[in-house]
């Protein structure tokens, strides 16, 4: 895994970014429900940010030589408890431990609390954040379901809570 990149996301990195999040979204659409919109896009407030140095945002490119496989992105930096909001991985970086490892080093450059939360439909993804959450805090993490604002009839998100 020597050749694995986690880096901050630069202005200069919009076009690699736009299409890493277009790849993100639609995979989230499967539990999700969501359609793209007339334009063939989808919501980007939080692309905006990282792209836009918004300081409570702060988004890593992550790379396995030249090749851009995902992003991580970090929000409430501000904030007493800082969120990871968004994490992708390309599929054929998947269950490689990459994901681990660029969590961890982006993790690293904002310690303390941290809550993450994500599809609880999604399997892969709940078996991913609790190995996280055990790599990062052993068994001191906790995970509960909320509901989504505004949307009473979606399934909740899963949060873990952990400390790093």
């Amino acid at each position: 895994m020597s050749d694995l990149v986690v880096r901050r996301v630069e202005a200069s990195d919009r076009p690699v970014m736009e299409r890493l999040w277009l790849m993100f979204r639609h995979d989230l659409s499967e539990f999700q429900g969501q359609l793209p919109r007339p334009d063939g896009t989808y919501r980007s407030e939080w692309l905006e940010h990282v792209l836009t140095g918004h300081p409570e945002w702060a988004g890593y490119l992550i790379s396995l030589g030249d090749s851009p496989i995902g992003f991580c992105f970090m929000r409430a930096l501000q904030q007493p408890v800082h969120v990871l909001n968004a994490f992708f991985m390309v599929r054929p970086a998947r269950r490689h431990g990459y994901g681990l490892q660029a969590v961890q080093e982006a993790l690293a450059h904002h310690p303390g609390p941290c809550d993450v939360a994500f599809q609880g439909n999604n399997d892969k993804a709940v078996r991913f954040w609790q190995r996280v959450a055990t790599a990062v805090s052993g068994d001191a993490w906790t995970q509960e379901a909320r509901s989504i604002a505004g949307k009473p009839d979606a399934t909740p998100d899963l949060w873990i809570s952990f400390k790093v």
